[in-house]
């Protein structure tokens, strides 16, 4: 059996499954063209009833090169009613990952999607280059925010105006 061995068999084995992994690679792989310019990596409501405060947003990711400049747009519906809350970013070198939140709103209801439309603009904020919608849902309401902070300043002082 060791006679039909030699290192010429052996390298041309070797020559062939390296062949057949690389083509199975090949057949597999994503292509980078149809990944979208960010990855919404999650997000959510979040409600702070220290401070009294209801807001939802996510965090996405750069995942295709994007220029310097360019702005990540997201348009959250508003729980109360009226105009959607828009918040902008300009993308930067020093991060690839960026939390939109909105500012803080009130009128959430339980098990009610909102909507967040995303869009990414060129640095001119002249061509959309992608865009996105996004549902969240919240399993409670803000009734359970009080309507004052019940701490104030940095070192969770109790608030006088709140009883209790």
């Amino acid at each position: 059996m060791l006679r039909y061995v030699s290192p010429a068999r052996v390298i041309m084995a070797a020559v062939a499954l390296l062949a057949v992994l690389a083509a199975i690679g090949w057949a597999t792989r994503q292509d980078p063209q149809d990944k979208p310019l960010l990855a919404i990596l999650g997000g959510g409501f979040m409600f702070n009833y220290r401070v009294a405060e209801v807001f939802y947003g996510f965090t996405a990711q750069v995942t295709k090169p994007l220029e310097t400049g360019s702005v990540i747009e997201a348009r959250f519906e508003n729980p109360a009613g009226g105009e959607d809350l828009v918040v902008r970013e300009r993308v930067s070198p020093m991060t690839d990952r960026y939390a939109l939140r909105s500012p803080p709103i009130r009128g959430v209801e339980a098990n009610r999607p909102y909507h967040v439309a995303v869009r990414v603009l060129d640095r001119t904020e002249s061509k959309e280059l992608w865009a996105t919608t996004l549902n969240f849902t919240s399993q409670i309401s803000d009734e359970v925010v009080p309507d004052k902070p019940l701490i104030i300043g940095p070192g969770y002082t109790k608030n006088p105006q709140v009883d209790g």
